[in-house]
């Protein structure tokens, strides 16, 4: 997997993988403007319609309706550092949704690949290259210049 992440202009940033462009931007009160979704937004994002997406499988699996399935993503920071400290997943379940299916879809969405990634975090490696040393989505084959900053 290799996507490559360019930027067009003022803090868009522009990620192409797969075909598809997905942009950021910063919002206006941090020198951006405001056009896109920040980075840490689509993180968001990804954790909130990937758990969703788990839920719409188990009730499509098992033939119950999805009409009013969705759900809720909330997030509490914590005062000092500023991080996010709690992510809140809420289940909106369709009207007539088996009761006894109410543990068994929490345990199906708590399969969510992107929380798992976060519970269990991949090593990253950071590389500096010189301009021009790398064609663009290049390089996967070879050594890096610089490897460091394993965590």
């Amino acid at each position: 997997m290799s996507m490559q992440i360019t930027f067009p202009g003022g803090l868009v940033a522009e990620a192409h993988y797969k075909g598809f462009t997905i942009v950021t931007d910063q919002p206006v009160a941090e020198g951006g403007a405001g056009s896109a979704p920040t980075p840490f937004d689509l993180f968001l994002a990804a954790l909130g319609t990937c758990a969703g997406l788990y839920a719409l499988r188990f009730c499509q699996q098992r033939g119950i309706d999805t009409g009013g399935l969705f759900l809720k993503l909330a997030t509490e920071r914590d005062g000092g550092a500023g991080r996010v400290s709690t992510v809140r997943l809420t289940i909106g379940l369709p009207e007539d949704f088996p009761e006894r299916y109410r543990g068994a879809i929490l345990r199906a969405v708590d399969h969510c690949a992107v929380k798992r990634h976060i519970l269990e975090p991949p090593s990253f490696e950071l590389i500096a290259e010189p301009a021009g040393s790398a064609a663009p989505l290049a390089g996967q084959d070879r050594e890096p210049a610089v490897a460091d900053a394993q965590q």
